[in-house]
């Protein structure tokens, strides 16, 4: 197998991150590099992509595009599935499932394009041999994405398996918790230079903290996690595999700056501590059960990263008060410190009282955001 071939490559994220995902696969060594919405394209080898899954922090999935075909009605998309040479992907006793994403395109049901393409495949690889490979939705040999465009098909294989958030440290998770991928991804549009000591005081089951520390500590987005879909694609090459992750693990280090993390709850800050212990990161992150209005910073200056409980996914007594509360706190206490806050109350955040810097707009899952810079001088 020559792995300098170089093939196209889409890697998918989350609404928002799509410049920060480009930055982080340059800086692998992704060519011909272009932006697109919620998803990132490029070229690589088969070297890249492995070092995408196991290094990338803002990455969702990586998919490898096999097909592309314009449909003109829905007879086509059977058709030309049909055609493909799934026997050279899929052993005849594997397993595939299949997922659909569709716009602005002649079928209106993405279910029905993903059974059409399955039973497509199905109907080849019986016809050709007598035997059809099985259907497993959880763990399959080939997960296939199927992206529909008003005529434009792309059919990919999925090198991700499961999504790429699913990092493999939580041990336990509060209320609500932030995406592993979008909290990476704020951490790098706040611009911490890993300098500066970095706290969130509404720490949740701290994924923002475990996200930053493994930043600190150069550790791979994927090190902890154990199974990736291209480990059982016929081309997968394992001592390839284990000489991208020698590489990655080898630029580990043992320390950093202080980090900080508080919440008003026990619970939550049982789940963080045993998350870092999990991964042999206690020593990372100093935890206190304290209300944010009772804290005291930690030093002088730093960066808070908060994600703040709202209406939409944590209920409130009241809001306006909590956040006015939070702006009261910031200005009282924390002058020196640059404040980050994701907040999905797009009225209540602006009874913090201060005036952000910088609006982003991003995506919790369904819901629309803005991540608000608060310099406090």
């Amino acid at each position: 197998m020559n792995q300098i071939t170089t093939f196209s490559l889409l890697a998918k994220t989350v609404s928002g991150l799509e410049e920060t995902l480009a930055l982080e696969l340059q800086d692998l060594g992704a060519e011909e590099v272009r932006i697109l919405s919620r998803a990132v394209s490029f070229k690589g080898d088969h070297r890249l992509m492995y070092a995408t899954n196991y290094g990338c922090r803002t990455a969702l999935r990586v998919l490898k595009p096999v097909l592309v075909f314009e449909i003109n009605e829905q007879q086509d998309l059977y058709d030309m599935i049909r055609d493909f040479p799934w026997e050279n992907y899929l052993d005849l006793n594997g397993s595939l499932a299949v997922d659909a994403v569709i716009s602005y395109t002649v079928f209106t049901n993405s279910q029905y394009v993903a059974q059409k393409t399955k039973d497509a495949i199905v109907d080849r690889m019986r016809d050709k041999s007598g035997q059809r490979p099985s259907v497993d939705l959880d763990n399959p040999d080939l997960r296939i994405n199927v992206h529909l465009y008003k005529d434009l098909c792309t059919v990919s294989l999925d090198s991700s398996g499961s999504t790429l958030n699913k990092r493999g440290y939580r041990q336990s998770t509060g209320l609500a918790p932030i995406n592993e991928v979008l909290a990476a991804g704020l951490i790098r549009l706040s611009g911490w230079n890993l300098q500066m000591p970095l706290l969130d005081p509404m720490c949740g089951s701290g994924t923002f903290l475990t996200e930053a520390a493994m930043m600190l500590r150069q550790i791979p987005a994927g090190h902890f996690r154990q199974n990736y879909g291209f480990m059982k694609w016929k081309d997968f090459d394992p001592e390839l595999w284990n000489q991208v992750r020698a590489e990655a693990d080898s630029k580990i280090i043992s320390s950093g700056v202080p980090l900080f993390g508080m919440d008003r709850a026990s619970r939550a800050i049982q789940s963080a501590t045993d998350n870092m212990l999990g991964i042999h990161l206690e020593d990372a992150v100093q935890f206190s059960q304290v209300n944010f209005e009772e804290s005291i910073p930690p030093s002088a200056e730093g960066m808070i990263i908060t994600n703040p409980p709202y209406d939409e996914r944590l209920k409130l007594d009241d809001s306006l008060a909590f956040y006015k509360m939070i702006g009261n706190t910031l200005k009282r206490k924390y002058t020196g410190w640059e404040a980050w806050i994701i907040s999905g109350d797009l009225q209540s955040v602006k009874f913090i009282g201060l005036k952000p810097s910088r609006k982003i707009p991003v995506f919790n899952g369904p819901i629309e955001c803005r991540f608000l810079r608060f310099t406090l001088h």
